[in-house]
């Protein structure tokens, strides 16, 4: 048994980093996972899918994810243009970049202003806010799949420069503090 999940994002935001950086933290808890990058014409701005499989034993199949546990949504405007209910499990529970705070549909929903932390940091890359770590703190306070310190460590270890590093740490630790249920 695993526990699946599907990013929604944008080319740009770092969705792929998120799902890497999200393997790298289970692995560091002795846990198995993958990161499954899905392209199609893929360019800065277009919607891209991202899936990530989590699990104490070994995972064998290696696919895209069809019915998630959890949805992660790093850009609010994909709700207007990608069902990112799809397929989400029935008792799935949905993690979105959103400054709204609203549930979306009848869905446990986490909300973290994302986009706002990653300003907060300088994390812009050709004036777009990177939210990909904001999101993975999000993600470790919301689902509880993996620490917040295995999320920092997994992020030390994801980027080479300490100063980028350090930055994106204290992005992820905003995000953790800063995540609630929707609607609250």
């Amino acid at each position: 048994m695993y526990i699946e999940l599907r990013f929604h994002g944008r080319g740009g935001q770092g969705a792929v980093t998120a799902a890497t950086i999200l393997a790298k933290a289970s692995v560091i808890e002795g846990k198995y996972a993958q990161a499954i990058p899905n392209f199609n014409a893929e360019r800065r701005g277009a919607p891209v899918e991202v899936y990530s499989r989590i699990s104490d034993k070994f995972i064998g199949r290696h696919s895209q994810v069809e019915n998630p546990d959890a949805v992660v949504v790093l850009d609010y405007q994909l709700t207007k243009m990608v069902n990112i209910l799809k397929g989400l499990k029935n008792d799935g529970i949905v993690v979105i970049n959103s400054q709204n705070k609203e549930s979306i549909g009848n869905v446990k929903t986490y909300c973290v202003d994302a986009t706002s932390i990653a300003k907060r940091h300088s994390l812009i890359v050709s004036g777009w806010p990177t939210v990909n770590t904001s999101i993975l703190g999000a993600i470790s306070k919301s689902l509880g799949i993996v620490s917040i310190d295995s999320i920092i460590k997994a992020i030390y270890e994801h980027f080479s420069s300490p100063r980028l590093a350090k930055l994106n740490a204290e992005a992820a630790t905003d995000a953790y503090k800063e995540t609630a249920l929707c609607g609250e």
